[in-house]
């Protein structure tokens, strides 16, 4: 029997749930279960759970059959709980640490009330904390020092009306009966009816939960929807329970004027109730005002005792009357801002304007990749894709130098800035980028923006990057204003689209296709590696290693942090060593020096990755998120991390690599060389690791990505159904160089 309950509902939080989970098994008090309730979510929230359970015996899984909602969830876990006290918690809040056993000892120190109610913090995207503004209620002090009756802080009942800061007693909440019921504020009625029911209270004056405060999606009461209509039955639910248990009619006033302020607040709060329905929500109130409202109520003074003179009076027009005047003061201070708004909209131009005037072009689709540097990466497989699928559609490239690329046939080509960029970005029906566009950029109702990412992230990303200050100067509101205007975010594995979930939250969907820059890894020929090796004019014998290093945001250019001269000396002349630096870098002169010396082969300019990949027989790097892209050929991987503790601290990173890396893994110059050399960096053990960094990281790349975009986003079919993943084992990797170069592959 554990001596706590933690009932945790997931529905739709993969990007969250875990951090979630770790809050709590991370306790340093570990006589807890967690009852992981799985509301039939769509996403991957239940394969989660599932996982924490199979690694951690405290942790049991509900899977519901159907969803019920959040209520119903929570009654579900409720039902299997075994612990002498529940404690509920949403899926994406977090425990802070040290709260459970903080929570225990005040438990044992009052002597074990019905409840105890502790404090929260709300932790918004930017890093910001505030607590509870109401945090003195909890008070441990005079009456607050040990249990008490509710009688002696009534004040506690103006808490917020939330189930997950306070742990119940599990025999008090089944002696009652208590459950929650179905609908939007669930909360109110278990959360009154338990704490007048209850014999003993107390407090504990720590903030033992960080209520996140979602900045997109996730909470229902910033839904506008007739659902807010569903606060009248939560509290007739109340009021049922008052007339059932008349040794309780002490606390009708106090509940009275809980139930009128809340549907005030529901009534004027932005956000909730449709324009259309808001007289009938009055009306509805009116009803409920008149219908309990206690003989001897004293209305409270001051504006909002007013408020209550218009339930009693049922006027309407003048409720929307006194809203109407808060409505034209914040208007006011919004003005100022709407002057700033108006500039900036001056400033893109009346050329852009007029355009934005104009209808979309439903055949126009806008690419661009890198910051407008090259045709490539995600969106140009895209391209290609949506060329072969609607050859209908006019495909434009944002491109600052176009010279030199290979632009296939078709493509039309704009420079960022042009009017040619300004009237397209303005009437194009899609727009797709491996990055963001620039924030004059207007996402127009009715396009469709499909942000492709490029890389799964080893490094911190996004919101996470706020805390790691030295990584970046990016200022995240003006980020999140960018990644409001996705629709679509691509993945190609569950580990990235949770990431991209919790870091950039904004409304978009997330779409499991793999990357569609990766299919040629899959589906290559030994054709395509013999042209690879050709085009870059690399030897039929020997081996070629790529050295791809990734960018360090506390280095101003590309340094090898090899000395590349030595090892290409210790390798011999039947080894080829391909170098390719970050492309953020410009040209390095010492790169150039030793390539004009024939001793190692720079490829930082190579206008395709991908045929540097095929080419090569192994890949050498460091954190690049090279390794998840190469890792679909299945060759060998080598990681050189010199200065690992260095770059986690500086950039942050999502998993250790010299753990879970997906081969041989080298921190000095010396000990890399002698896994070259001596070929431990191809053994069983390197294949090993190397097969379960493919499983967790290549899930999605089946190599019919750029297909399973363009059929779902261009052409809005269900690829899951025509297009299903194929499973990993299933998959034949490409050709080795060896394997395409060999006699039998050249006939």
């Amino acid at each position: 029997m554990p001596r706590l309950t933690l009932v945790v509902p997931a529905y739709n939080v993969q990007g969250y749930i875990r951090e979630c989970l770790d809050s709590i098994v991370g306790q340093d008090f570990d006589d807890f279960e967690i009852v992981g309730v799985d509301d039939c979510s769509p996403d991957a929230s239940g394969a989660i759970l599932d996982e924490y359970a199979a690694r951690d015996d405290r942790v049991r899984v509900l899977h519901l059959p159907q969803n019920v909602g959040l209520g119903r969830a929570r009654n579900a876990g409720l039902e299997v709980a075994r612990g002498d006290y529940v404690l509920f918690l949403d899926s994406d809040d977090t425990l802070t640490p040290g709260s459970l056993r903080a929570i225990v000892n005040r438990l044992d120190a009052t002597g074990h009330p019905d409840i105890l109610i502790f404090d929260y913090a709300r932790t918004y995207w930017d890093g910001t904390t505030k607590r509870n503004l109401l945090a003195s209620l909890l008070s441990e002090e005079g009456t607050g020092a040990g249990s008490f009756p509710l009688d002696e802080r009534p004040e506690l009942l103006d808490l917020l009306q939330i189930v997950w800061n306070k742990a119940y007693r599990r025999d008090f909440v089944e002696r009652q009966g208590f459950q929650f019921p179905p609908g939007y504020y669930e909360d109110a009625p278990w959360t009154f009816c338990s704490l007048i029911a209850a014999d003993r209270l107390a407090v504990l004056d720590r903030i033992c939960v960080h209520y996140r405060q979602r900045r997109e999606g996730g909470n229902i009461l910033r839904t506008v929807s007739r659902r807010h209509f569903d606060v009248f039955d939560q509290y007739e639910r109340v009021f049922a329970y008052l007339d059932a248990h008349p040794e309780l009619d002490r606390w009708r006033h106090h509940l009275f004027r809980k139930m009128v302020d809340h549907f005030i607040t529901v009534l004027e709060r932005p956000g909730r109730l449709p324009s259309d329905a808001r007289a009938d929500f009055f009306q509805r109130a009116v009803a409920a005002y008149r219908r309990r409202v206690p003989a001897d109520f004293v209305r409270p003074h001051g504006a909002q005792g007013h408020k209550y003179s218009l339930f009693a009076l049922g006027s309407y027009s003048a409720m929307a009357g006194t809203r109407a005047v808060s409505t034209a003061r914040g208007a006011l201070r919004r003005h100022g801002r709407r002057q700033i708004n108006r500039a900036k909209r001056r400033a893109m131009g009346a050329y852009y304007a007029s355009q934005l005037r104009r209808p979309l072009d439903e055949n126009l689709a806008v690419f661009s990749a890198y910051w407008n540097r090259s045709y490539a990466c995600n969106p140009a497989a895209i391209d290609t894709a949506l060329a072969r699928l609607v050859p209908g559609m006019r495909r434009v490239w944002v491109l600052r130098d176009p010279a030199g690329q290979e632009i296939p046939p078709g493509v039309e080509v704009v420079r960022p800035g042009s009017r040619e960029y300004w009237a397209a970005v303005a009437r194009a029906k899609y727009t797709v980028n491996n990055v963001n566009f620039p924030d004059r950029v207007v996402k127009r109702p009715g396009s469709v923006h499909l942000q492709t990412h490029h890389g799964t992230p080893l490094k911190s990303m996004g919101l996470d990057q706020q805390k790691f200050p030295a990584s970046t100067k990016m200022n995240f509101t003006d980020l999140l204003r960018r990644c409001d205007r996705w629709d679509y975010s691509l993945s190609s594995n569950r580990f990235s689209t949770e990431i991209w979930e919790r870091v950039y939250p904004c409304s978009f969907t997330s779409l499991g296709t793999g990357y569609p820059r990766n299919d040629v890894l899959v589906n290559a020929t030994a054709a395509d590696v013999r042209r690879a090796r050709q085009a870059l004019d690399l030897p039929d014998g020997g081996k070629v290693f790529l050295y791809a290093p990734t960018h360090r945001e506390h280095e101003a250019g590309f340094t090898p942090r090899l000395d590349v001269v030595r090892l290409a000396e210790r390798l011999g002349p039947d080894v080829t060593l391909m170098i390719r630096g970050h492309y953020f870098y410009g040209p390095s002169p010492e790169l150039a020096h030793l390539t004009a010396a024939g001793r190692v082969r720079d490829v930082s300019r190579h206008p395709c990755v991908e045929d540097l990949y095929l080419a090569s027989d192994a890949l050498i790097t460091d954190y690049s998120s090279a390794m998840f892209d190469y890792a679909n050929l299945d060759r060998p991987i080598i990681v050189y991390a010199d200065d690992w503790d260095i770059y986690r601290a500086v950039r942050g990173t999502y998993f250790d690599l010299m753990t879970e890396a997906p081969g041989v893994v080298t921190t000095s110059q010396d000990e890399l060389t002698e896994t070259l050399v001596s070929g431990a960096w191809d053994t069983d053990e390197a294949a090993k690791a190397r097969a379960a960094f493919r499983e967790r990281f290549c899930e999605f790349d089946d190599g019919r990505a750029a297909e399973r975009v363009v059929r779902r986003v261009f052409l809005g079919e269900d690829t899951d159904s025509v297009l299903p993943v194929v499973p990993l084992h299933e998959r034949a990797p490409v050709p080795t160089p060896a394997e395409a170069l060999a006699p039998a592959e050249r006939v």
